[in-house]
């Protein structure tokens, strides 16, 4: 059972994909949502009691670790080498007046 798309709706679809299309892209266009609105139509066929919907395709875990402070406060050895400091800071010459 093909699908017919309007020609407004083509149009429609073009201004918010921000496409020019030409009126051969528009039929070829015309004919694609149609295959693929019949595909979705045979998916509604299939029986999906049971299966939980997804929203990924892997499963997904929390990525994200706790912040763990590693080399905690080493100012003295971070400060070892620097040309100038000052008050426990780098003192950098004023780029500007």
């Amino acid at each position: 059972m093909a699908k017919v798309i309007s020609d407004e709706t083509i149009e429609y679809v073009g201004i918010l994909a921000k496409l020019e299309l030409q009126e051969e892209e528009k039929e070829q266009a015309k004919k694609d949502m149609a295959v693929m609105l019949d595909y979705i139509d045979k998916m509604k066929e299939l029986d999906t009691e049971g299966i939980e919907p997804m929203s990924h395709i892997f499963s997904v875990n929390n990525v994200f670790r706790e912040d763990i402070v590693t080399n905690g406060d080493d100012r003295e050895n971070i400060l070892a080498n620097a040309p100038l400091k000052k008050n426990g800071m780098f003192n950098v010459p004023k780029t500007f007046e």
